[in-house]
């Protein structure tokens, strides 16, 4: 048992209250004034100068990206899925590992308890693949929900036309590569289930972009993970030519298109988002459908504003996603957190309609767990799971201390974490990650960069030959009325 005691404590509402702590067997056992749980028998941390707050969640991001942060500056969403096998091929399982472990430890290092991870493999999930993810995220103590991610076009086939407009002695070699048969996929998503042994890191599915997966394919991913009462995540209508894409192959959008495919469930939650209408909101609300909302990558992607508040005002859940570090940069969700509700301030709504500190701070709490499909976490209350961070309050940003909830979201950078408890079990204590060598992570992945860099040589090439036109084409697609 755990007394966190004399700390200033974010409650459900988001107001700061001088509250003592109790946790046992990783749950909150109560929430009482301070100074009034007496006796012996627990171990007693002292809160004086912190503030205790829920784990932030994070509602999106790819474990596979983690070994190639850094290498994108100035690249679309088509571009940059065009330059993917030119960076993540010839993963071996411990690549994977390393990649994903690399991740967790990110998001438990700034706060973060738990995340939904689209985690990627080619040509289809792997036993071995996906359970090296998992293992990373148990290693690392950080709750997950691992989405396999699931096509079975390729990029190239994906779009229509893009493969014609490639220069013939370019096309070939980008069609090439093929996404296995979607029977085969199903069949290793099944046998991934069936080896799952995690009770802290549960399965999903994903996937990928809904033209990218053939009907027959999505209509067999909805039928498996209502079969298991898996969450399902996608990416739907992130960038503007995914939008064009989706009228021009459905001949309406692409949620119209999944509502149609009986697709759309409490389970479903949409990726990005931000191009939706009006109608495509309202029936992701009314199937009880998630949105997580990833301001950061749509921002350095160029892919547009999501409008969070038209999201809320329609019913739908949101949540709060970082995306994958090569498309984001960091997992932060402090600083995802505070673009959510800087970014809503830019659309030209007045600002009684701007997304408040206290409604991004329920999205990356509450939120991003509903969207998770995880029961009682995101709120510091009796009975629910004990997942925690304390914050130094003499940090800077906090100095002078007018309202916690708000300096949080406007001011926390994450290097006022000081310790993270996930299921009443430390992760972080005393800014020191508990579970993971740094300094060894640091020099596997070196090597792996180094190794990976040669390994992908040949097919970075080609994306590089590629790039010009996929660009020109895409863009010429999302132009489009």
């Amino acid at each position: 048992m755990i007394l966190i005691q004399n700390a200033v404590v974010l409650t459900p509402s988001f107001e700061a209250k001088p509250l003592d702590v109790l946790v046992d067997e990783g749950t909150i056992a109560d929430v009482v004034p301070r100074g009034t749980v007496k006796g012996e028998g627990m171990e007693r941390v002292d809160g004086t100068g912190r503030a205790l707050m829920p784990g932030l969640v994070n509602g999106h991001n790819h474990a596979q990206t983690n070994l190639a942060k850094g290498r994108f500056d100035r690249y679309n969403l088509e571009t940059y899925l065009n330059l993917q096998p030119g960076v993540n091929g010839h993963r071996t399982v411990e690549d994977k590992h390393l990649s994903a472990l690399i991740g967790a430890a990110e998001m438990a290092r700034k706060g973060c308890t738990a995340g939904y991870d689209m985690f990627a493999e080619f040509p289809l999930p792997t036993v071995e693949g996906v359970e090296a993810v998992v293992r990373a995220y148990a290693e690392a103590g950080v709750r997950g929900v691992i989405a396999p991610m699931l096509a079975d076009k390729t990029f190239y086939e994906a779009i229509p036309g893009l493969a014609d407009a490639l220069p013939e002695a370019l096309r070939g070699r980008a069609l090439t590569a093929k996404y296995s048969r979607h029977e085969v996929s199903i069949a290793a998503c099944r046998r991934v289930l069936q080896s799952w042994r995690s009770d802290t890191v549960r399965p999903a599915l994903g996937p990928t972009i809904p033209h990218h997966c053939s009907d027959a394919f999505l209509t067999a991913c909805s039928d498996l993970a209502k079969e298991h009462g898996l969450g399902v995540q996608m990416h739907v209508a992130e960038s503007r030519m995914q939008s064009v894409v989706g009228r021009k192959v459905y001949g309406k959008s692409l949620v119209a298109h999944l509502h149609e495919l009986k697709l759309l469930n409490d389970r479903f939650c949409v990726a990005h988002g931000v191009w939706l209408d009006d109608d495509d909101r309202r029936r992701l609300a009314d199937a009880g459908c998630s949105i997580s909302h990833n301001p950061g990558s749509n921002l350095k992607l160029g892919s547009g504003i999501a409008d969070m508040r038209a999201m809320l005002d329609a019913g739908v859940n949101v949540a709060v996603g970082t995306d994958g570090t090569a498309s984001s940069d960091n997992l932060n969700l402090f600083e995802a957190m505070r673009l959510a509700s800087y970014v809503s301030r830019v659309r030209g709504n007045p600002p009684e309609r701007w997304v408040s500190a206290r409604e991004a701070l329920r999205a990356a709490t509450e939120g991003g767990a509903k969207a998770l499909g995880i029961d009682r976490l995101g709120r510091i209350e009796k009975a629910w799971k004990a997942d925690l961070v304390l914050l130094d309050l003499s940090a800077l940003h906090y100095i002078p201390l007018n309202d916690l909830a708000s300096q949080i979201v406007f001011g926390e950078d994450g290097t006022g974490v000081e310790s993270v408890m996930v299921g009443g079990r430390w992760i972080v204590r005393e800014r020191r990650l508990l579970t993971v060598d740094v300094p060894a992570l640091r020099r596997k992945a070196d090597e792996a960069v180094e190794r990976l860099r040669a390994a992908n040589a040949e097919a970075l090439a080609l994306a590089e030959k590629l790039h010009p036109y996929v660009g020109h084409f895409c863009s010429g697609l999302a132009s489009m009325p």
